[in-house]
């Protein structure tokens, strides 16, 4: 199905001319990660794939983020795991998206060589994986004005989990090294001048789908995101799209979205009632949508961030404010 959107007159000017319109846009997908049999992918990614490609020729996202469990279902093995290619390189192929990708490992990831992932950055000309964890700013226009995110690592801050058994993660499995990286995430979100700041990173801090939310988000991250004014989190995991909203103790909006059906969809809303009342905006995990995934546009003013469906269509819109620092 084609693409339906009407095209503002903006954005029409974007595509014949990148610097027409100052902005900075982006897509955000989790749990790409095909599978480990032939032909190591499935419907529903090669379906959003395709979609993100028509996509991304009309509307020129600048960056990629994927949020974690890249490759289905226990990683990969090394460098020269076939699945590079076979789950990635080989589905993402249209022009539109040969642009840099920035991305985090999910507990699936874990389950095998994430230090390969990171060390393909040097393979793949759009692979960016710096580090397990790490924090990159992104200019929306040429005054200064940035977008900051920070890219966190929830398996080694939280525990790994096994879809089997659908428990909460019980604790990292190295203390210490955890323990760093929250050392991190705060001292980055208290430094960050950036007009919009996000954490991402694999787990949701709220969900309502199968795995729900995260108790080693919300009781770690949760009071940091609050504190430091940063506008929301950003998550996969379970395996359908969702905003929720909370207001924060300053009064101002705290946005959480869950990109995760970029290759998988699960329906279920278990933990509906486990998640602050009245948070959840959306919530799609309609198969007739053939996957989906985030799309967000960033100007001074405001970030619009747009639920799509591989299927073409708009699924949900929403605003995202500057900090108020």
């Amino acid at each position: 199905m084609a693409f339906t959107w009407i095209i503002p007159l903006a954005i029409s000017c974007l595509v014949s001319d990148s610097h027409a319109v100052d902005s900075l846009r982006f897509f955000v997908i989790g749990d790409m990660g095909g599978v480990d049999y032939e032909p190591y992918t499935t419907y529903y990614e090669r379906s959003t794939a395709a979609e993100m490609g028509k996509v991304a020729e009309v509307f020129g996202p600048q960056y990629i983020f994927e949020l974690g469990d890249n490759f289905y279902y226990d990683g990969v093995k090394g460098l020269d795991d076939i699945r590079f290619d076979r789950t990635f390189e080989s589905v993402y192929t249209a022009k539109s998206l040969q642009v840099p990708w920035y991305l985090v490992a999910g507990n699936h990831d874990h389950r095998g060589n994430v230090t390969a992932q990171i060390l393909y950055s040097n393979v793949s000309e759009r692979w960016n994986y710096p580090s397990y964890y790490y924090y990159r700013e992104f200019p929306i226009d040429s005054m200064g004005h940035k977008v900051g995110i920070v890219m966190m690592d929830t398996i080694l801050l939280c525990g790994i989990t096994h879809d089997d058994v659908h428990e909460q993660p019980t604790g990292p499995a190295h203390k210490g090294s955890a323990e760093k990286q929250w050392d991190f995430i705060m001292q980055t979100l208290a430094n960050s001048k950036a007009d919009y700041l996000f954490t991402a990173g694999h787990y949701p801090v709220f969900s309502v789908a199968e795995h729900g939310p995260t108790k080693c988000l919300e009781d770690r991250l949760q009071p940091m995101l609050e504190k430091y004014s940063v506008n929301g989190h950003m998550s996969g995991h379970d395996h359908n799209l969702q905003h929720l909203q909370i207001k924060s103790p300053k009064g101002t909006n705290l946005d959480y979205f869950v990109s995760g059906m970029a290759n998988f969809i699960d329906p279920s809303r278990a933990h509906y009632e486990d998640v602050p009342t009245g948070s959840l905006k959306f919530h799609n995990a309609d198969f007739i949508t053939k996957g989906g995934f985030l799309y967000a546009e960033t100007t001074v003013q405001n970030m619009t961030l747009t639920f799509v469906g591989a299927n073409g269509k708009q699924l949900y819109k929403t605003v995202v404010s500057p900090r108020k620092l």
